[in-house]
């Protein structure tokens, strides 16, 4: 048996989800059934100081012999780093990814991929002519629990499907938690707002359904209907959007499909005190249904329900080290139960083997289906007025942020 490959890491930023993506990057694959692949921090990077860097790595369980830069530029020049995760703001994947690919670094950028399509389609032909992978980090798409929903609805036991309706909304109180609106979640200036955010999550489930899983030739993209609503002054960011999407198909496929995705900052998907709390959300074919729970981003629950009475209920919990290990992750505020993983890491094995195998693209999700969700945010903030600042819509490159 050949030894496994090792594929070595480069941590682009030193924050909370790059904190949260690393830890789990690190846990023994064998915990997850993977045998074949290794995955090692070999540096990381903060723009403010290679000691912020040093401390990230050592809090994550890095080597010691991992680098510490105090520059994005010195990451992407390491000639120890095979592949860069992003972790910063949308505001700066563009700039970030671009400097990754033109130094010919494989790249797994967190989502939403970058702030407008114009930026996509540019990092997409840089990573084409250099031969590199460029990834998205939708992390969701790669849980199996997403494998088993696809595999359900291929199975044809849904029969058609006619509509997909996701909520992923999260109660901030956004005065509060931001007050002084220079957070991310609220800052114009790094993307900030409801609808790149959380909103990125309510349509890749439609896309995942109505979009990926068609055969490549029929694919269409969605036509689109949005409404957001803004904060108050003296905020500058969306704090909610309701997104109609209608995927075009032929009679023959029963017709065109829809898709309701919607998303706050201010309110609950569902609230945590309550007992029966409703789907986050729902895949519609004409014999039957699948539900998650219970938040779009990462649920943990499915329910299958069939109109011939059949009805399956699954837990999906998240492997890791295990109980006794002392080792904890999660993210923000929200610790998980000792010893399970955030679940992250299923979208690093996938990365890995798209670079053992020369993939530029992941399986579940490709070049034109994240130019396509961007396109359609781009309609979305188009139809309601929301416009963030030149110097991070712009394609220019280098731009000082």
């Amino acid at each position: 048996m050949s030894s496994p490959k090792v594929i070595r890491w480069g941590i682009l930023a030193t924050g909370a989800i790059a904190k949260t993506f690393t830890k789990d990057l690190l846990v023994d694959p064998k915990t997850r059934g993977v045998t074949d692949i290794i995955h090692t921090v070999t540096a990381a990077a903060s723009s403010s100081s290679a000691s912020r860097a040093e401390s990230f790595l050592r809090e994550v369980g890095a080597a010691p012999s991992a680098r510490a830069h105090d520059s994005y530029e010195k990451l992407a020049q390491d000639s120890d780093v095979d592949i860069i995760y992003i972790a910063t703001p949308h505001s700066h994947h563009y700039q970030n990814a671009r400097l990754c690919l033109e130094a010919g670094k494989h790249v797994l950028c967190e989502k939403a991929f970058t702030v407008n399509a114009k930026q996509a389609k540019i990092l997409v032909e840089i990573a084409e002519r250099n031969g590199c992978l460029l990834m998205e980090a939708m992390w969701t798409r790669y849980f199996p629990l997403s494998a088993y929903v696809r595999e359900r609805i291929a199975s044809g036991k849904l029969g058609i499907i006619e509509r997909v309706i996701t909520d992923c909304s999260v109660a901030t109180e956004p005065e509060t938690s931001f007050k002084d609106g220079t957070h991310r979640m609220v800052n114009p200036n790094t993307a900030g707002g409801a609808l790149l955010d959380l909103g990125i999550y309510s349509l890749t489930w439609p896309f995942m359904v109505l979009y990926h899983m068609r055969p490549a030739a029929s694919r269409r993209p969605p036509q689109v209907l949005a409404s957001v609503k803004k904060m108050p002054p003296p905020y500058d960011a969306d704090e909610a959007a309701s997104v109609l999407l209608t995927f075009p198909r032929e009679e023959s496929e029963g017709g065109d499909a829809h898709a309701i995705s919607t998303c706050s900052m201010r309110i609950e998907a569902s609230s945590s005190t309550d007992s029966y709390p409703p789907p986050c959300v729902r895949i519609q074919g004409r014999h039957g249904e699948i539900q998650l729970f219970s938040c779009a981003h990462n649920p943990t629950r499915s329910r299958l329900i069939l109109s011939n009475g059949l009805t399956e209920e699954l837990n999906w919990p998240k492997p890791g080290p295990g109980k006794g290990s002392g080792w904890y992750n999660g993210f923000g505020d929200s610790v998980n139960m000792e010893g399970e993983g955030q679940g992250m890491f299923w979208e690093a094995d996938e990365a890995a083997y798209a670079v053992m195998e020369g993939r530029q693209e992941a399986r579940h999700l490709g070049w034109d289906e994240t130019i396509k969700v961007m396109e359609v945010m781009d309609e979305v903030r188009k139809q309601c007025n929301l416009v963030y600042p030149d110097k991070i819509e712009s394609t220019a490159y280098p731009v000082d942020l």
